[in-house]
């Protein structure tokens, strides 16, 4: 959070930093300026560690930055807490991202006579602004941008050039707006939502300069650049906890709406079809695709892989979906009939991102699937569809990994009809795909139920999750919530690999979570439970309402409703996620905040 205006910076950075909190962090720090002397407190712990310093130490002031750090670079400590100040404690700087040249800079610094206090690679932009400030602060901080490598979103303020914040941005998000107080920059709309709703993104290379009036963007030569002011389509209010005891459960319970909304306008049932006004533009193109690569990062990869499975099937269009962690370093091949599908909730994941801008240079076809209105991703990507889930604040995806799973049906829907489905099977899926949010929510009603079997398996510390086709990437998904949010080593795998291995760890101990709706693959999964049960392992089935039988062989039972095969993924992931939860919960753990975990992965 940055503040220069006229009222006092310390209540409004705080308030900014409380609504970015969600991110995650491990420490945190002011820094505000009264016109004579800037004062700066940092703590390690959670923001109230922070405040409580304040309370004893209030600053005066109407300039300021604030940082909640997530450490890369030095430990857990004051001292690598931002804001960071060079030799004269003339200039401070906040940073999130990765600089990766810093210990040579580093290095050359020292050798000038400059002296570091801490152990970060953020300092070293504090004293290379210093070595280039000649009383202008932005002409100081573009010359000392162009030498850094990495990933940045800066704030900096100098008492020697008192009257702007300067904020910068590579591969790492900021977002600027005006309000009668006067001008915010910040790394997410919702810690200055409260103050304005249009806002302005910064792009990667650019520049703002900011007063208590104005703000003017330019790139690092000083060319100005022309900026689109977005509007914010939901308010803070969206935000809060809304009476329930953690943002997870409130957004796992909101599913049936933002499942609504993110088919609303978009289904066509009589035809059979989908409507994506995002990709209206490109319907000549995307008839010729003849090859498809879906790309993305942790949960985001698990939808990616069933979005494989479903649009080979609806389209017969070759798809594979790859992490984006490797993609750029692998030689893909591909050529202008290659679609590429990047998915990220946040659209800033910093992989995710460098895989698009790879794509994008080898002239590839490319299209997002992203939840956050102006993020880099929906910005960059030229085409795409928004989720329209709404504000997630937990730091584990919930309502915005289903939505991810309906907008790639919609997807294999538009891609389908274009191709080789027929109307009668497009609008057999449009129907039943119209009816998930009511099955979503019939799965919510018995959280009670799910709620009592956390307590039986709350002490387990090894799990495996099993499914086969479109559930094989959810097992994967069910085991990621067990591992980020009650810390249990629990592992997604294709059930047909139990025997190539894994099932040499089943014992009593080492219960299984086995997906098995009444499907193509049912008769098989049933053979993987016996299997395990054979080793007297415990086995919790995830299955199709009606389905009695599944009773004699397995130890506890979820029931989801009856829908396509191909859908039941959406309605399998719902219980998943509870039991997650009420295990976290049990466990005594930070559910909104898991440890050394972030909301936007903005680092590679």
């Amino acid at each position: 959070m940055g503040y220069i205006g006229k009222e006092q910076a310390l209540p409004l950075l705080i308030e900014g930093l409380r609504r970015h909190s969600y991110r995650g962090y491990d420490s945190s720090g002011v820094a505000v300026f009264d016109g004579n002397q800037v004062s700066l407190v940092r703590a390690t712990g959670k923001l109230e560690q922070l405040e409580q310093m304040l309370v004893r130490h209030p600053l005066p002031g109407s300039v300021g930055l604030g940082h909640t750090r997530w450490a890369t670079h030095g430990g857990i400590n004051e001292t690598n807490a931002h804001p960071h100040a060079d030799c004269k404690q003339n200039i401070f700087v906040i940073h999130n991202g990765i600089f990766e040249n810093y210990q040579i800079l580093k290095e050359k610094l020292q050798a000038q006579g400059h002296v570091f206090a801490s152990e970060t690679d953020t300092e070293v932009l504090s004293h290379l602004i210093e070595h280039f400030f000649k009383g202008n602060l932005e002409n100081a901080v573009r010359q000392a941008l162009v030498l850094m490598k990495g990933a940045y979103g800066v704030v900096v303020f100098a008492k020697q050039d008192p009257d702007k914040i300067i904020a910068a941005r590579l591969s790492a998000p900021l977002v600027v707006c005006m309000s009668d107080a006067g001008g915010f920059v910040a790394s997410d709309p919702a810690g200055i939502l409260s103050h304005s709703n249009k806002m302005v993104f910064l792009d990667d290379g650019e520049v703002a300069v900011i007063t208590k009036d104005s703000f003017t963007v330019t790139d690092l030569k000083n060319n100005p650049k022309e900026k689109t002011v977005t509007e914010i389509d939901w308010t803070l209010q969206e935000a809060q906890k809304g009476g329930y005891a953690h943002f997870m459960l409130k957004e796992i319970m909101e599913q049936p709406e933002s499942l609504t909304n993110a088919l609303r306008g978009r289904l066509m049932i009589g035809e059979g079809m989908a409507k994506l006004g995002g990709l209206e533009e490109l319907k000549k193109q995307l008839k010729d695709v003849n090859r498809i690569q879906i790309i993305a990062c942790g949960g985001a990869s698990y939808a990616g892989k069933f979005g494989e499975y479903i649009i080979e099937e609806l389209a017969g269009i070759p798809v594979h979906a790859d992490i984006g962690s490797e993609f750029r370093y692998r030689n893909p091949v591909f050529d202008k009939h290659t679609l590429s599908i990047f998915i990220s909730q946040s659209g800033e994941t910093a992989d995710t991102l460098a895989a698009l801008h790879e794509a994008k240079e080898r002239g590839g076809l490319t299209i997002g699937i992203v939840n956050v209105v102006g993020s880099t991703l929906a910005r960059e990507v030229g085409f795409g569809v928004y989720n329209h889930s709404g504000p997630e604040v937990a730091v584990a995806s919930t309502k915005a990994f289903t939505s991810q799973l309906a907008v790639l049906v919609l997807i294999g829907l538009f891609l389908g009809r274009q191709r080789q489905l027929s109307i009668a099977s497009g609008q057999q899926i449009a129907r039943e795909l119209n009816a998930i949010p009511g099955l979503v929510k019939r799965i919510l009603e018995k959280c009670s139920e799910i709620e009592i079997l956390a307590k039986k398996y709350k002490d387990v510390n090894d799990f495996w999750c099993i499914g086969r086709k479109y559930n094989y990437p959810i097992a994967w998904e069910g085991a990621l919530k067990l591992k980020e949010i009650c810390y249990i080593n629990a592992n997604g795998i294709a059930a047909g690999e139990l025997k190539h291995g894994p099932i040499a760890l089943i014992n009593e101990q080492f219960p299984t979570i086995a997906i098995c709706p009444s499907d193509s693959v049912y008769d098989k999964m049933i053979s993987n439970i016996a299997q395990i049960k054979a080793r007297n392992g415990k086995v919790i089935a995830i299955a199709t309402e009606g389905n009695e039988d599944i009773k004699r062989i397995a130890d506890d039972v979820i029931y989801i409703p009856k829908t396509l095969e191909m859908l039941t993924p959406i309605l399998s992931t719902v219980p998943l996620q509870l039991l997650a939860y009420y295990i976290s919960v049990q466990r005594g753990h930070d559910v909104d905040k898991p440890r050394n975990l972030a909301k936007s992965v903005t680092v590679e």
